[in-house]
């Protein structure tokens, strides 16, 4: 699974990198600590561009009758996510990137677990594959809300653990954010492992298990 990650550039950094002209979101402060129920930076392609603006993280189905559900959805399998109910319809029509620079997974070491960052070799932004849908309440107030994917791991997660979230390559970004693109198989294509060789992972503070803490120490590789 996918359960904590980090973003920690800027804005202006976010929007270069998804050549976004227009952002709804006005401020970025750096989360060294993204978990689930977090609002976080989302882009979604539009007949006009990319757009930049927020998600919460933690996927509500129009369908559902109240927003707890988001707790139990925040990944969604990619062998399975053309078939169940909540994620099927969105496959078509609600994909969405979800910007990252890093994301935490615990490796177990005999009784014990330490905590890995996970992130691309040379430190750069790169993107989760997620879907997103749009709930209302009974009195007509919207949340807006996402999952990211997964898949399995590639050869350097398989050693940490046996799910990774699906980070897709540069050159597939257009083609998942693409409103026109509705062929199922060509998208199910683009969800698999990255390329391990374009990664890297270190072990970090265990500190990082207590979602109220978010600083940059979070993310200092520490001895082992």
């Amino acid at each position: 699974m996918c359960g904590r990650f980090t973003i920690t550039v800027t804005l202006e950094e976010l929007m270069t990198r998804y050549l976004i002209d227009d952002s709804k979101i006005q401020h970025l402060s750096p989360n060294y600590n993204v978990a689930p129920m977090h609002n976080i930076p989302a882009v979604i392609g539009s007949d006009s561009g990319n757009r930049l603006g927020e998600l919460r993280w933690g996927l509500v189905p129009v369908w559902a009758k109240d927003n707890k559900i988001g707790n139990k959805m925040i990944n969604a399998r990619s062998e399975t996510v053309a078939e169940k109910p909540a994620f099927k319809r969105l496959l078509k029509s609600r994909r969405c990137i979800i910007p990252a620079d890093g994301f935490y997974e615990w490796k177990k070491e005999g009784s014990s677990k330490q905590p890995m960052r996970i992130l691309l070799s040379d430190g750069g932004i790169f993107s989760f594959a997620g879907l997103y849908d749009t709930w209302e309440d009974p009195e007509g107030n919207k949340l807006s809300t996402c999952t990211i994917i997964t898949t399995e791991p590639n050869s350097l997660m398989a050693d940490i653990h046996n799910r990774m979230p699906v980070i897709l390559r540069p050159e597939d970004e257009a083609d998942w954010l693409g409103r026109d693109n509705d062929d199922v198989q060509s998208l199910l294509g683009l969800l698999k492992p990255y390329q391990s060789s374009k990664m890297r992972a270190y072990p970090v503070d265990p500190s990082v298990g207590n979602v109220r803490n978010n600083s940059v120490d979070l993310i200092q590789e520490i001895a082992q």
